[in-house]
């Protein structure tokens, strides 16, 4: 048998480039968002499996609100298995990092002062008509999509999908909260 070098090679490369080309976009957050556009309801499509969402099974929404001081009122809710409606309310502040580049809290507003009560929300897309939008963090630990109707269309989800894949997610991991059309 003929010794080829080239084959194992090969086998490396196969190995290692879908890993060196998954991320063909940058992680990071629009540099513009009409914040006042953004408010409003948003239902989920989809998010990465999260311990906090574990009791939704569906009509899963977040809604923003405009709130005296600047910052935005957050409230999310969903349906649960026993068919009740939860909801949690926090808080989003905005940063210097970027327009997209928020920060939002649940923790009570004594705490705001520590650090780590406040997370990343990183809008990453947002259509122009503020129809859909992406929103993820700088650890790609958290990924939601969002439409202002509670169904999208698969050609329009499946393009997010891929653009959130070429960011470096776990797009694999996607739990499906909303039906396409």
């Amino acid at each position: 048998m003929q010794h080829r070098p080239w084959i194992g090679l090969a086998m490396l490369l196969a190995v290692f480039m879908p890993a060196v080309h998954a991320q063909q976009l940058a992680n990071e957050p629009v540099k513009q968002l009409d914040l006042k556009r953004y408010l409003g309801q948003w239902h989920e499509i989809a998010h990465l499996p999260m311990f906090f969402q574990r009791q939704c099974v569906d009509n899963i929404t977040a809604t923003y609100t405009s709130l005296p001081d600047g910052r935005v009122g957050v409230r999310n809710a969903c349906r649960t298995r026993d068919g009740k409606m939860d909801d949690a309310n926090g808080v989003a502040r905005t940063t210097d990092k970027a327009a997209g580049a928020l920060e939002v809290r649940f923790a009570p507003a004594w705490m705001s002062w520590l650090p780590w009560v406040w997370a990343d929300y990183w809008v990453l897309d947002v259509d122009p008509d503020y129809r859909w939008a992406v929103v993820g963090s700088p650890s790609r630990d958290y990924l939601w999509v969002l439409s202002r109707d509670a169904q999208m269309q698969r050609a329009q989800f499946e393009a997010l999908r891929h653009r959130a894949a070429q960011r470096g997610y776990p797009i694999e991991k996607l739990v499906m909260s909303a039906p396409l059309n």
